[in-house]
């Protein structure tokens, strides 16, 4: 059903932590809004099938979303990997008509590739990692596209949980251990964020630091 909106899209406001679905709305449309609105906002968009989501995350979704992004920038450099962090930046894949900007995203395996300053990264390579707060909505949207996309890995936080998804035969399946960073668990990941609720970015920095130099000895 598509909704008819009294106030135009661009300038529908949100409080932090709401989201709003609208059917109906075209890929041209879409394209439009994003030229409209441009990088220098706090929304988060995606599109699919003619719906789009525009989401304005809260404390709670930024609390988490940063702090695992912190987990992974740490882990990268502790284990001598080439990485990229593109953030949220927009992905659009034109010809199955999908688009979505993650939480934060990393280019790990393909860090040349997808360097991002000079040459535009090409649309048809995903990010090694995305990372997902469901918080405000429910994720399957997302995830469905992150799957029509390629994203071979993605770190999905809900009811206070992170969970790693493996991109397996087109379908995300439950991981222990991540793609990305195979040394790190689910469980690894967890007791990061338990960490973290009791004290601060730099509390879960040392403790990803110490075990990775547990490790590497």
């Amino acid at each position: 059903m598509t909704i008819v909106l009294a106030t135009p899209i661009s300038q529908i406001e949100l409080a932090p932590g709401s989201a709003i679905r609208i059917d109906g709305v075209t890929w041209e449309s879409y394209i439009a809004l994003l030229q409209e609105l441009r990088d220098d906002r706090s929304t988060r968009m995606a599109y699919e099938n003619g719906a789009l989501e525009i989401r304005m995350p809260g404390q709670p979704h930024e609390a988490a979303n940063r702090v695992l992004a912190t987990i992974a920038l740490t882990l990268a450099e502790e284990f001598g990997f080439e990485f990229n962090d593109l953030g949220s930046m927009t992905l659009n894949r034109p010809e199955i008509r999908k688009g979505v900007e993650p939480d934060s995203c990393f280019y790990i395996q393909n860090a040349q590739a997808g360097q991002g300053l000079g040459e535009a990264i090409s649309s048809d390579l995903p990010p090694d990692l995305a990372l997902e707060v469901d918080i405000a909505n429910r994720s399957d949207s997302k995830l469905r596209i992150y799957q029509a996309m390629g994203v071979p890995e993605v770190w999905l936080y809900q009811r206070e949980q992170v969970k790693i998804k493996h991109l397996e035969n087109g379908t995300y399946l439950d991981a222990l251990t991540s793609r990305a960073f195979p040394a790190v668990s689910t469980e690894q990941l967890n007791q990061w964020l338990e960490v973290r609720r009791t004290g601060t970015d730099l509390t879960v920095v040392r403790a990803v630091r110490q075990f990775c130099r547990t490790l590497l000895q």
